[in-house]
């Protein structure tokens, strides 16, 4: 039920960068950074009722430099689209090619790397933050002036709420997501095997070697079906199945039913520590954080692979070059709106 400013660094080129800290009438608090809208923190309960970061991250502004995704608002695209480009209304826009042949997270200078505006906050029973970026027509190469909000709210029922707004004077592509790397354990040393997950997907999105999708649509299958809920470890190392995994998970499953939904449930057993995520997405991203950078994070702890997982709610990967994947276009005269929730609890 509070919010509080510090400032937490300066940027690459210069700019004071900003920490806002809400906390909530039971205590949680959500550290949100203004540089590339991270969330730089999480402080949830576990069964007892102690409190513990939950995302990882930096202790320091220098370690989100560059291409660092950790806890980042991504954009103008999230995930990959194919060789680069894409075709709309019979004009090619090529992109940048930051990602081997394709474009990952929006591009070499994507929304992660920015600092946003704050333009209003709300210190009431639910502490929020709203920020705004315009992203000029031709930014990154992608057509159209895009005027976008995105706002961060912490409910006194422990829900993370994010909430996406954006308006185009062109058509235009548009695929939010944040890229926040959860630790339901608390402890920025520990991986995250144990952690048992949910998916509300009977099917997922096939990729080549390059993780662009094929265009299909399969069944869930072997070490990829959660629909009944396994520990994320149990075939991530796995010898007899025919999925290659490159050392962990990196798939996009295409959740069930449409509208506001619960997509996904991850449970950590040692801290009792349960996060639902919902959202009106189409897909959601798993991520097993399979090759950690050899660097230090929060609190003296060394980045470790699989020391985290990602649940990114989102629209398919590569979704402008697949007209059979469901899309929604940012168009003139029509605003876009989606809202993905991250909900705690303990047992």
């Amino acid at each position: 039920m509070s919010i509080e400013k510090k400032k937490f660094g300066i940027s690459a080129d210069g700019q004071d960068v900003y920490e806002y800290i809400l906390t909530n009438l039971s205590g949680a608090s959500l550290h949100v950074l203004d540089y590339g809208l991270r969330i730089h923190k999480l402080f949830m309960p576990d069964r007892d009722g102690n409190l513990g970061d939950v995302v990882l991250g930096y202790d320091n502004i220098e370690g989100y430099y560059g291409n660092d995704y950790q806890g980042a608002c991504i954009g103008r695209y999230a995930n990959r689209i194919g060789n680069a480009e894409f075709t709309l209304d019979g004009v090619t826009y090529k992109l940048d090619k930051n990602d081997g042949e394709n474009s990952l997270h929006g591009g070499t200078t994507g929304y992660h790397q920015l600092i946003w505006d704050l333009v209003s906050q709300n210190d009431g029973d639910e502490p929020s933050v709203t920020f705004a970026h315009t992203s000029p027509d031709m930014d990154e190469n992608y057509p159209g002036k895009l005027e976008i909000r995105v706002t961060y709210s912490l409910s006194a029922e422990n829900e993370l709420k994010i909430r996406y707004e954006a308006e185009s004077d062109k058509k235009t592509v548009y695929n939010p997501t944040n890229h926040a790397f959860f630790n339901l354990t608390g402890k920025h040393d520990s991986k995250v095997l144990d952690t048992e997950l949910t998916i509300n997907a009977s099917c997922f999105t096939p990729v080549d070697d390059e993780l662009i999708p094929t265009g299909m649509v399969l069944p869930v299958y072997e070490c990829l079906d959660f629909t009944k809920g396994k520990k994320l470890g149990k075939d991530m190392f796995a010898e007899d199945h025919t999925i290659e995994l490159n050392g962990g998970f990196d798939h996009n499953f295409c959740v069930d039913g449409e509208g506001f939904r619960l997509h996904a449930e991850a449970y950590e057993p040692e801290s009792g520590r349960v996060m639902q995520v919902y959202s009106d997405m189409p897909g959601i991203q798993l991520y097993t954080f399979n090759k950690a950078p050899d660097v230090m994070g929060k609190y003296g702890c060394k980045m470790t692979d699989h020391g985290a997982f990602c649940l990114e709610t989102q629209f398919y990967p590569d979704s402008p070059n697949n007209p059979y994947f469901p899309f929604t276009y940012v168009v003139p005269g029509e605003k876009f709106v989606s809202e993905t929730v991250y909900k705690f609890s303990v047992k």
